[in-house]
């Protein structure tokens, strides 16, 4: 009996005795009396990565009978676990997601009064999310800190102001982003900055002040994991921008060098371009592994199902039967990454236009703006004919000033075919106030890509009020596509010349700018004109008119030469407004006179298509950039200068020239325009200091144009294009030949001396009347010539009449 009871006992105490000894072990204090004695559970080892699934229906659906393309969102999944990777597994995955805000690799606020805006495109994710605004910045140590102040702005509405004081180093601030501000989409940021000088009043000591935003340092902030998540409809556009203001697209692609893979490629490329629309993109190529991800970087992988299952080894079953485009999680990092595969290279194909074809537009659809919103907002309008636009809608505000230097900017667009130059002038129709204190002799200028195009002096002595006063602006600084317009007003007092302790802060309004302002642009000459680069870089003519596919000659399929091509394409598009076409051609021979692309290394570029662009054909055996090591090198230019002054005469000449270069900026009066007709072009040989070059020229029988992009190794050319596509340097590439040298970063033009023009309107006579006005005022003697034959006419003819109608005697 006593055995029995034994066994049941010791039956009962099993269980508690089995989950004592399963218990982790656990190195933590004593539990006070009554404390919970249940113990703590170990979490289960995570499963195997496996294939995504698809948690969204397709987004499109291609007409039958072609396989319908595959558009699938998956969740995020978590990322397969290293050895040794346990401890990490027990940690929370989500952390505050962080969003660069600045896209500019360097970005300074100058002067009294600066404000720089543009948009931000966030995911409903990031909208709802928790946010906060951090800024690093660092001023001069001439600011004052009592009387100066950076205010944000998040869609026009200030979320916080900070005082100007970190001379010594930079210095790191947060503001709370309101709940509900942030919207899905576009989003507007804004920088003011107000600074005065401590101790300077004059109108020099203006120049003195500046703050500099750290791009690096300024950051949206959102909490929670959700605001990762991106959906296929935002993620390319919510691409944003790493800590130096560029954005990156990995593209994988393990059939790079297979014939037919190019034309898909390159129009997958312009059109992630013109989706994210951000200033400093660049593409990069490769066939192994995508690279390591992070901030303003998109992987690619692009490829059929058999070519990709190595790489990726989640990859969704779609894949294998229909066109896929979809944004899956790469199980080793965790982020995502746009996939795009098919059983074939046309299932492939027909996966990329998915994405591609809403950024098509047909050629004879005009454009309203050229879209500048993610550097400098609100976008440009374009301008074709007579127009009025108020500052209001260019995104200028009515502001009220108390400094000594004001100075605000907006942006216009012009046509590929803009040719006014000579003669046009446009007009600023001024709505202003100044008080009393303002003294004669302050003015105000007007400047166009930052050249000084007008002044109006101030000669008040009582204040006044401007209603509508048009100042004229000539328009021989403006350039197709992008034009910034600034006007800087100079005021003078009393107070600053006697400078009293404290006078330095400017506490009354002394000048008030009001929105209500316009800029008139009247109607213009439309012509094309053959070769130029401005107009290539501007709105990428002529390739962005094209009806047809254009012909693009490239030398060798490798990573370097392809990155360096979708980098220039894809600037090309966000400029056009759309993805331009392009066919791969193996030979100059079959492209007739068509418009076409030459893209390669100068070794391996047809003689045909060098000569076309002027280019010496002797370059492709002697330009070798200059090695570091190298010695005994000397400048050509350098020599050239030093020799000048050595020989006889050298000094006369070197004043010859300082006279002409006087009359050609002062009375615009050039050799060139002392000629009937334009001399030929100068066959241009590249420098060894040079790196990339880029020369545009008409095609063998004159009615095509051909761009010629060579360097002397597909590596140059990659990374020229890499600088030369930036925001900042872009807007350089014009003439009839632009050159970079990564030695010395500088970017020089050959200007153009003779074109052809380009029909690109319907014939009428208004049009002709202008461009003959303009090519006139070009062509001073052509000019005085004409005039004085009209002058012979007139007198011969009146000669003639007297005597037939007067009386003899």
């Amino acid at each position: 009996m006593r055995k029995i009871v034994a066994a049941a006992l010791l039956l009962l105490h099993a269980p508690a005795v089995t989950q004592a000894q399963t218990a982790p072990f656990d190195m933590s204090g004593e539990r006070p009396p009554g404390a919970s004695t249940a113990p703590r559970l170990t979490p289960p080892a995570p499963p195997a990565a496996t294939a995504p699934v698809p948690v969204t229906p397709p987004i499109s659906v291609a007409p039958a009978p072609a396989p319908a393309p595959i558009i699938v969102v998956p969740q995020p999944a978590a990322p397969a676990l290293q050895p040794g990777a346990a401890n990490a597994a027990s940690q929370p995955r989500h952390r505050d997601i962080r969003r660069y805000l600045v896209p500019f690799s360097k970005f300074s606020l100058n002067g009294e009064y600066d404000r720089r805006s543009w948009s931000v495109y966030l995911t409903p994710e990031q909208a709802a999310a928790k946010a906060s605004f951090t800024f690093a910045y660092q001023n001069s140590i001439v600011v004052a800190p009592e009387a100066s102040a950076l205010t944000v702005y998040l869609n026009n509405r200030p979320i916080g102001q900070q005082r100007v004081s970190s001379a010594d180093g930079s210095s790191a601030v947060t503001f709370e982003v309101p709940p509900g501000l942030l919207q899905p989409g576009a989003n507007l940021v804004t920088f003011q900055a107000e600074q005065r000088h401590r101790t300077d009043c004059s109108i020099q000591s203006t120049y003195e002040l500046w703050s500099n935003i750290d791009p690096a340092g300024t950051y949206l902030s959102f909490a929670g994991g959700n605001a990762a998540e991106l959906s296929s409809a935002d993620a390319i556009r919510a691409i944003g921008i790493d800590g130096a203001g560029r954005t990156e697209f990995d593209i994988v692609i393990p059939a790079l060098e297979q014939p037919g893979t190019i034309k898909p490629l390159l129009r997958l490329a312009q059109g992630l371009s013109v989706l994210s629309s951000m200033p400093n993109q660049i593409f990069a190529f490769s066939t192994a592994s995508l690279p390591a991800a992070g901030p303003g970087k998109l992987g690619v992988l692009v490829g059929t199902a058999a070519e990709l299952r190595p790489l990726f080894l989640g990859l969704p079953p779609g894949a294998e039967s229909a066109p896929l485009a979809a944004f899956v999680t790469d199980p080793r990092s965790g982020s995502p990454v746009l996939l795009i595969s098919g059983p074939s290279w046309q299932a492939v194909s027909s996966a990329i236009d998915t994405i591609v074809s809403p950024t098509d537009r047909s050629a004879d659809v005009r454009r309203d703006a050229l879209t500048t919103e993610r550097w400098s907002a609100p976008n440009a309008p374009l301008v074709f004919s007579d127009t009025s636009i108020a500052l209001s809608q260019l995104g200028v505000k009515t502001t009220e000033f108390s400094g000594r230097r004001f100075r605000t900017s907006f942006n216009v667009a012009v046509p590929a075919d803009f040719y006014a130059n000579a003669y046009g002038e446009a007009k600023v129709l001024l709505d202003a106030a100044y008080t009393d204190n303002v003294l004669p002799g302050s003015h105000i200028d007007i400047y166009v890509n930052d050249n000084i195009a007008s002044t109006v002096p101030l000669t008040s002595t009582t204040g006044g009020i401007l209603r509508h006063l048009p100042i004229r602006v000539t328009m021989r600084h403006f350039k197709p596509g992008l034009n910034t317009i600034a006007i800087e007003t100079i005021l003078m007092t009393k107070d600053d010349a006697a400078c009293a302790p404290g006078a330095t802060a400017g506490a009354n309004p002394r000048f008030a700018l009001f929105d209500t302002s316009e800029v008139h642009i009247p109607d213009f000459a439309r012509v094309g004109q053959r070769p130029n680069l401005a107009a290539m870089s501007g709105t990428a003519y002529p390739y962005g008119r094209a009806t047809e596919p254009t012909p693009l000659f490239i030398d060798r399929v490798d990573a370097d030469t392809l990155s360096a091509a979708a980098t220039l394409l894809g600037q090309m598009a966000v400029m056009a407004g759309h993805p331009i076409a392009v066919e791969t051609v193996a030979s100059p021979n079959t492209i007739g006179d068509r418009d076409a692309i030459f893209i390669g290394s100068i070794s391996q570029m047809p003689a045909t298509a060098l000569t076309q662009a002027n280019i010496s054909t002797a370059s492709q055996a002697s330009w070798r950039p200059v090695a570091d090591t190298q010695p005994g090198v000397v400048d050509t230019g350098t020599a050239f200068e030093e020799w000048n002054s050595k020989v006889s005469g050298g000094i006369l000449r070197s004043r010859i020239t300082a006279f002409r270069e006087w009359l050609g900026r002062n009375f615009d009066i050039t050799r060139s325009s002392l000629q009937f007709i334009p001399g030929a072009e100068k066959v241009f040989t590249p420098s060894n200091a040079d790196t990339l070059v880029i020369a545009q020229g008409s095609s063998p029988l004159g009615e095509g144009t051909w761009t010629v992009v060579a360097a002397p190794s597909a590596k140059d050319l990659r990374e020229g294009f890499e600088v030369l596509t930036g925001q900042l340097n872009w807007p350089q590439i014009s003439g009839h030949i632009t050159t970079y040298s990564s030695k010395t970063g500088k970017i020089d033009t050959v200007p153009v001396t003779r074109f052809d023009f380009v029909p690109s309107t319907p014939w009428s006579i208004a049009n002709y009347r202008l461009i003959a006005a303009n090519w006139l005022s070009t062509n001073i003697l052509s000019y005085a010539s004409l005039l004085v034959v009209f002058v012979l006419l007139i007198g011969v003819a009146t000669s003639r009449m007297l005597k037939t109608l007067g009386r003899s005697k």
